[in-house]
């Protein structure tokens, strides 16, 4: 096995998948087997979506429920990983101070502990958050991605969490509806963006939203999008990608990227 870490991307889902046994959280749980054990792990979440590039920098982040309307069993998890001050650190400076500012008000929200809580459901390996700067455009997300790289080699998991297709409005009717057919917009852009990862065409994922119609329809923002950049900028030609988990709930990919020195 290399030892360089692999990097991981989940399509986490609903914050029910957290507290519920099903073949996503099953999933989740599967793949703390696929990577070696992390000394720290560094999630770039969706709901972390900020003016800056901020590093959580708490000695004990607090699990945030980022969301309403859900049972109060979830709003009462608690997932208490500690902090890595020492690699927050790290992490600025391999960005550059100037382009980003530890923080220590947010914690760790449901895109990092709802998949963390089944992959190490001990909470003992520590968890920094890198927030996701709105105001960049997409090729400045994947540059500012690829500072990250050395982290591979200090035993340090990059895990991006989003979805790769995340209509939330679509979602919400469907499931109002009980509609389970999958839209082919949201096949479509699932097949492309697999393919480009297989292919390692960087400048197609760059492109890749907002340029179609299926792009724009799959994200209406590009937050659950962009984590996806994040976790491809960090590998390397000597990098492939397999897919742990593949399949649909409703509207939303579920699928998992892991990305792996061959």
């Amino acid at each position: 096995m290399s030892a360089r870490m692999p990097v991981l991307f989940v399509g986490h889902g609903s914050p029910l998948y957290a507290i519920e046994d099903n073949e996503w959280s099953r999933g989740f749980r599967s793949l703390a087997q696929l990577v070696p054990r992390p000394r720290v792990v560094v999630v770039v979440s969706a709901h972390w979506y900020t003016d800056g590039t901020l590093i959580t920098s708490n000695e004990r982040p607090q699990t945030i429920h980022d969301f309403y309307g859900f049972p109060p069993e979830l709003h009462e998890v608690q997932y208490p990983a500690p902090g890595d001050l020492e690699l927050a650190v790290r992490l600025r400076d391999l960005i550059g101070r100037g382009r980003a500012e530890l923080n220590n008000q947010w914690g760790l929200d449901h895109g990092a502990w709802s998949v963390l809580r089944r992959m190490y459901p001990e909470a003992d390996v520590p968890v920094i958050q890198l927030s996701i700067d709105r105001n960049l455009a997409v090729p400045e997300h994947f540059e500012l991605a690829k500072s990250l790289r050395p982290l591979r080699d200090e035993m340090v998991l990059i895990m991006g969490s989003g979805n790769v297709t995340h209509n939330l409005r679509d979602l919400m009717f469907r499931m109002q509806t009980g509609d389970t057919a999958v839209p082919e917009w949201a096949h479509r852009f699932d097949e492309r963006l697999k393919e480009i990862l297989i292919a390692r065409e960087d400048k197609a994922l760059v492109q890749l939203w907002p340029a179609s119609d299926d792009a724009r329809r799959s994200h209406p923002m590009p937050d659950h999008f962009l984590p996806i950049v994040y976790a491809y900028a960090v590998t390397d030609a000597n990098d492939s990608v397999r897919f742990p988990i593949e399949g649909f709930d409703y509207s939303a990919s579920m699928r998992a990227m892991l990305f792996e020195t061959s």
